[in-house]
């Protein structure tokens, strides 16, 4: 029975936290992402700045809440925790730990949770905090244990776990140096069990100085791509949130592969998805008086006998000039496979060979992975650093994974960037921008169409021009998907209706006629006849039939007898269409009882066999 199971597997079912990356043709087994928010709770974080702006508290919590439902959204499986320390009252696992509240344990968060944190927010949010949590003692110490205990206590795989510290304080223990050395020690048990700590820090009077206690806490970066310590505290919610977007999620190659340079001369390198589709995940079925989840079954049956088959019993097949041409799975396989998985330079080609109607897909990120193989980073920014001052571009045969067809990659340089503050906007890698093969390649007839006049063309410059706005695709949603996420959480968090969305790919029409003036009516005059209306609708003349009683009737489509033979010959009866095969039946006397495809092709092929 092991055997039937194995191949017979239900395509709901799911192990929950393993999974199963692409590494260079070899399988790494992955779990899941967590992260735990420690969030302090002492008065100080519940006053308000000088210029009225939100509480450290209150920008915490709206920080928190778009962690929250960004997971349920994008990351459903990754796990969440919330604990407040400098607490009064304290309610954690055994009640070990004083002045710590678990707010929520390492779970999965849901539409209870989002409305947990949103009762914590603006004035209301801070009297609930005042009397659910109140403010007492600082020990960082047993924070840091108390959260240790939390990803302790979990029996699943974690892959990456993070520890995020809020906080406005840059002395938590007011100069206790006994309880700064003991939270530093926790501090450095934590890192070397795998636990990332970074540190959020929020504006103070007289400013925020992580010199005396938090930079012997937090994490150094993991890589170079990493923001690291940032020594200026956020003042604002944007510049909080921007921080947590950029650490909260682990990036992740989707391979790990060798970059041939030449015989003899490899890099190790990680390949990243820099933009995907995102689309509404697909609706559960469920049974409708229960609404338990109903798995879906895939089982394979004689068609004859009607006995299930086991995977040695089938073989694949394929139709080529008329003759069908039969494979076993092995065989298949062996066919499917090109090259081991792996990136091969092929030459280099200047800059404005690379054309836009060449991208076939969205590209994907290079970077170096120096684990791998050691010298890779110093080679890959050599070649990076020559291909960017040459301004030209690597070509390359790619491979993700073994059986995959290869692809045709450019390598396209991009330098580092670093914004004011000095944090990274723009890794320096090669964007790999996937090119067609010749097959791809489609030659237009492109219709004879009349040239405008330089009057004409010189008009619509001048539109172009006043037109023009700076574009960047990260400032526009999608408002399929997030109607569809405001409907979702109304109905989970029970809200009168849900919150409206601002469609911002609507064309701003005021703002257009205020910026094109005359230019509109000029154009138009310039290129319209005078009796031209953009407004008027076209009615199309309906063709008068030819009978008087009413529409014309389609010719009855007939085969001979000797056609048929044929397709049953061929195999290829199934290429032709219901109507076809009916009169078919009806021509050659045969009688059908249904009016399904695969009946009329049976009684075709048994009254022709006779």
């Amino acid at each position: 029975m092991a055997e039937w199971k194995a191949f017979y597997h239900n395509e709901d079912d799911d192990v929950d936290g393993e999974g199963e990356d692409e590494s260079g043709g070899d399988y790494k087994s992955t779990g899941r992402d967590s992260l735990v928010f420690l969030v302090d709770a002492s008065r100080e974080m519940f006053i308000k700045s000088e210029d009225g702006e939100l509480t450290p508290f209150d920008m915490t919590m709206q920080c928190v809440r778009n962690v929250y439902t960004s997971k349920i959204i994008s990351s459903d499986k990754d796990l969440v925790a919330l604990v407040f320390y400098a607490t009064e009252k304290s309610k954690n696992p055994r009640n070990s730990f004083k002045h710590i509240y678990v707010y929520h344990d390492l779970d999965t968060p849901g539409a209870r949770w989002v409305l947990d944190v949103e009762n914590l927010r603006g004035e209301k949010g801070a009297q609930v905090a005042a009397d659910t949590l109140g403010s007492g003692k600082t020990n960082l110490c047993e924070a840091l244990w108390c959260c240790s205990n939390l990803y302790s206590d979990i029996k699943l795989r974690l892959s990456h776990k993070r520890l995020m510290i809020f906080t406005c304080r840059d002395l938590p223990h007011e100069g206790d140096s006994e309880r700064d050395r003991q939270a530093r020690t926790k501090a450095g048990d934590l890192k070397e069990t795998g636990v990332v700590i970074d540190l959020m820090h929020l504006m103070k009077p007289g400013g925020f100085d992580v010199s005396l206690f938090f930079r012997d806490v937090v994490s150094p970066p993991e890589d170079e791509a990493e923001l690291g310590l940032q020594l200026e505290p956020c003042v604002k919610l944007d510049d909080l949130q921007k921080r947590v977007r950029a650490k909260e999620m682990k990036k992740r190659s989707i391979a790990r592969l060798n970059l041939c340079l030449g015989e003899g001369m490899n890099v190790a390198v990680g390949v990243y998805l820099t933009a995907l589709q995102a689309k509404k995940p697909n609706a559960i079925k469920l049974y409708k008086d229960n609404n338990e989840p109903v798995l879906t079954k895939t089982r394979m049956y004689h068609t004859q006998t009607g006995s299930l088959l086991l995977p040695s019993d089938t073989k694949r097949a394929q139709v080529y000039a008329g003759k069908q041409i039969v494979m076993e799975k092995d065989e298949v396989d062996v066919i499917k496979k090109f090259s081991d998985p792996g990136l091969e330079l092929i030459g280099f080609k200047p800059m404005d060979r690379l054309k836009l109607h060449h991208h076939l897909r969205s590209a994907v990120f290079i970077y170096p992975e120096e684990e791998m193989v050691t010298g890779s980073a110093c080679v890959f920014l050599a070649l990076l650093k020559r291909c960017s001052e040459r301004n030209v571009f690597a070509l390359c045969k790619y491979t993700r994974i073994r059986n995959s067809p290869p692809r045709f990659l450019a390598l396209v340089p991009q330098r580092e960037e670093l914004d004011d503050g000095h944090a990274q906007i723009a890794a320096p890698g090669f964007h790999g921008i996937f090119l067609p093969y010749a097959d791809d390649i489609r030659t237009l007839d492109t219709p004879q169409l009349p040239k405008a006049s330089d009057e004409q063309v010189d008009k619509m410059k001048e539109i172009v021009q006043k037109l023009r706005f700076k574009y960047r695709c990260d400032t526009f949603e999608n408002p399929v998907l997030q109607q569809h996420y405001r409907n979702l959480e109304a109905l989970a968090l029970d809200l009168m209706a849900p919150e409206q969305i601002e469609d911002l790919t609507l064309p701003k029409l005021n703002m257009m006629d205020q910026r094109l003036g005359s230019l509109a009516e000029e154009f138009k005059d310039l290129v319209y006849p005078a009796d031209y209306n953009p407004e008027g609708k076209t009615v199309s003349k309906r063709k008068p039939a030819e009978t008087a009683g009413g529409t014309e009737k389609k010719p009855k489509l007939e085969m001979s007898e000797d056609q048929l033979r044929d397709h049953v010959q061929k195999g290829t009866l199934g290429k032709l269409t219901v109507p076809i095969l009916k009169d078919a039946c009806k021509q050659f006397g045969i009688k059908v009882t249904g009016t399904k495809k695969q009946e009329l092709i049976d009684a075709l092929y048994e009254q022709l066999a006779k």
